[in-house]
């Protein structure tokens, strides 16, 4: 076994290789760009070598800087973790190269997969179903013709769901095929695309495979992907509520079938589309040549650590598990947390990390790169940890994950928790009846834009508090009463968080108050503050929030799941005085405008797209809020723009003349 292994990664999955290595006794080493400087995987590695600033050119994607570390620290393998370098064929080589272990398989297998054209080509020859399609895409149309609609593009240097686009119809696919391409060129250098067959009513299950350099090679069976968005997953799970013994072993065959086919050593992952009409029928669409973001499910079900398999097998040892060893105990669920604002379509965001709960107990596993003080940037992907739960069925692994998350708060960034709850509460998914098609179907329903009547109630008692002056004695005209000669009018705060508004009335003390919001009826409550919380008693429920405020005066409270920042309004009047007859147009997120769609003094529709903004990896079409005429640009292509920048204001017509 080796003394030293780098990780060549960041976040959640170095933490986690990095619990893996300390388990073993085996030095840990880091590698950070700047903007990382004082992050957690740094903080818990024995060691740390710095790479550079953020930009790929001199960071986690640098494999002379990576590699420059790996051998200034001793380090005698390399662990690439996912994303990143992680199926990069000439990062292992490199390692070859310098004389270190590449902590996967051989380059030959990463670039025989990593290919998804070839890689059809090279499972098909060894007896595995695959998914109708073309690979000679010069003339684009005529290939989709060929296959039929609907039609998947992806990339063929790819995966990960970026330049994936789904075509119903053939008038979509020329601004499709654009789209693709320049998204692939983007993540992958190379936009050669692969058009297959979009089979109706999908689900996407992957096998999980281990190979050791002695020629064995086992499945722990399946895990089930199909809840996505934008072809991202969501929330996994093992084993699949879809698939029978028989199905799971034929599936499991395959992938092993492809896996043998290209010489593989390591953990790996082969991904399959199954018909939810027809579980039966199962298609091959790409092996990943890497970890998983969702192995811990799998790790849950079958109690094996598949890092710890991975250096092994890298150490050059056998696997001691046969696939007869191989037993699925119980179910495990995983949910994906997002620094992203599912009620503004899903756009990353940003911010730092004021306080901090992830949950804890019997069978709740979390695999996170947060701590308190951590900055969440846009120049990396926005995934921040995965809460994870093992139940001895489906039914409890659900219903514990839920309460896991519930118990999740990150505050003083946004996040996706909320929806996650909603979308392991949906009763399709308790029931199992899943497709990849579920949740865009259902955001309306999964995304609310409204923030409980709760949060604006603990909010104004809160500044209550603050207001109130502590000490034995109190001088009475310090005391915030709105006191006015004949009587009191209590206190009155009008706050925002996100896109509403509350005026909250409060007579009383913190300890002994009336409080109504918005004219309606009051209700007795009380307030108090403790460690990192605000207990609330209102109308004889007690609640306890989770407490940060930022240095802005920004309020974050946190209860059930759910984080909200709360603001105030200093100027009762100044919240009625925008103006919605324009269309000012400002950046949804941080990030780096990519395309200029339009220009000043264009006339443009209501929906028309203005600009392309790439954040985290990940492309946003700004679009025209109103018919108008462009009056105002003030982006370029290639420039970085923060959260709620102005980019450009459309003005009607009408106004314009």
């Amino acid at each position: 076994m080796f003394d030293t292994v780098l990780v060549a990664n960041r976040g959640e999955i170095a933490v986690r290789v990095i619990g893996t290595l300390r388990r073993l006794g085996i030095r840990s080493v880091a590698v950070y760009s700047d903007a990382d400087a004082d992050a957690r995987h740094v903080r818990e590695a024995d060691t740390a070598v710095r790479l550079g600033p953020a930009e790929a050119a001199r960071s986690y994607l640098s494999i002379p800087d990576v590699m420059r570390a790996a051998v200034e620290s001793g380090a005698q393998a390399v662990h690439p973790g996912y994303g990143f370098l992680a199926e990069n064929a000439g990062f292992a080589k490199a390692c070859a190269e310098a004389g270190l272990v590449f902590v996967g398989p051989p380059a030959s297998a990463i670039e025989a997969m990593g290919d998804k054209i070839r890689a059809k080509a090279t499972v098909a020859a060894a007896g595995v179903p695959v998914v109708p399609g073309r690979s000679d895409v010069d003339d684009v149309a005529a290939a989709a013709d060929d296959v039929g609609y609907p039609v998947l593009l992806k990339p063929s240097a790819g995966g990960g769901g970026k330049g994936m686009r789904l075509v119903h119809d053939p008038a979509e696919l020329a601004d499709a095929v654009e789209s693709a391409q320049r998204e692939a060129r983007s993540a992958f250098g190379d936009d050669r695309l692969l058009i297959e067959r979009f089979v109706t009513t999908p689900r996407h299950i992957e096998i999980q495979v281990l190979a050791d350099g002695h020629g064995n090679v086992i499945h722990l069976g399946e895990r089930e992907c199909s809840l996505q968005r934008r072809h991202q997953k969501i929330v996994e799970e093992a084993p699949s509520a879809l698939l029978d013994a028989g199905t799971r072993a034929r599936m499991g065959a395959s992938a092993v079938e492809a896996a043998r086919s290209v010489g593989y050593v390591g953990a790996g992952t082969v991904e399959f589309i199954v018909s939810a009409k027809d579980p039966g029928e199962f298609f091959f669409m790409e092996m990943n040549t890497r970890l998983q973001v969702e192995h811990p499910v799998t790790e849950l079900v079958t109690g094996l650590d598949l890092v710890e398999w991975q250096l092994r097998v890298a150490a050059g040892e056998e696997l001691t598990v046969r696939q007869q060893d191989v037993r699925l105990d119980g179910h495990a669920a995983e949910a994906r947390v997002y620094a992203e604002d599912p009620a503004r379509g899903f756009v990353p965001t940003g911010g730092t990390v004021l306080a901090l709960a992830e949950p804890r107990g019997a069978h709740v596993r979390v695999d996170s790169g947060l701590r308190e003080g951590t900055s969440v940037g846009s120049s990396y992907d926005p995934m921040l940890a995965k809460v994870v739960a093992w139940g001895p069925d489906r039914a409890a692994a659900l219903h514990r994950l839920d309460r896991a998350l519930a118990e999740t708060a990150v505050l003083g960034v946004t996040t996706n928790v909320p929806f996650l709850r909603a979308l392991v509460q949906d009763p399709d998914v308790r029931q199992g009846t899943l497709d990849t098609g579920l949740v865009e179907r259902r955001l309306d329903e999964l995304t609310s834009r409204e923030v409980p009547e709760e949060f604006f109630v603990a909010a104004a008692l809160d500044r209550l508090l603050g207001l109130y002056p502590a000490g034995p004695v109190v001088d009475p005209w310090d005391v915030p009463s709105g006191w006015r000669l004949g009587a009191s009018a209590g206190v009155v705060f009008r706050l925002r968080a996100e896109h509403t508004e509350a005026l909250v009335r409060i007579e009383g003390t913190p300890s002994a108050a009336l409080v109504s919001v918005d004219g309606g009826e009051p209700v007795t409550a009380a307030a108090e503050r403790r460690d990192g919380e605000l207990a609330v008693r209102c109308g004889g429920e007690y609640r306890a929030y989770r407490r940060a405020a930022s240095p802005d005066g920004t309020l974050w409270l946190a209860r059930e799941g759910y984080g909200v920042a709360i603001g105030e309004v200093p100027n009762l009047l100044a919240s009625h005085a925008e103006s919605t007859e324009a269309g000012p147009v400002t950046s949804p997120m941080p990030g780096t405008v990519l395309v200029v769609k339009a220009e000043r003094g264009d006339t443009v529709a209501a929906g028309a797209p203005l600009l392309v903004v790439e954040a985290m990896k990940m492309e946003h079409t700004i679009t025209a809020p109103v018919d108008g005429v462009v009056t105002e640009l003030h982006v370029r292509a290639g420039q970085q723009v923060a959260l709620d920048e102005p980019l450009a204001l459309v003005t009607p017509q009408e106004e314009n003349s």
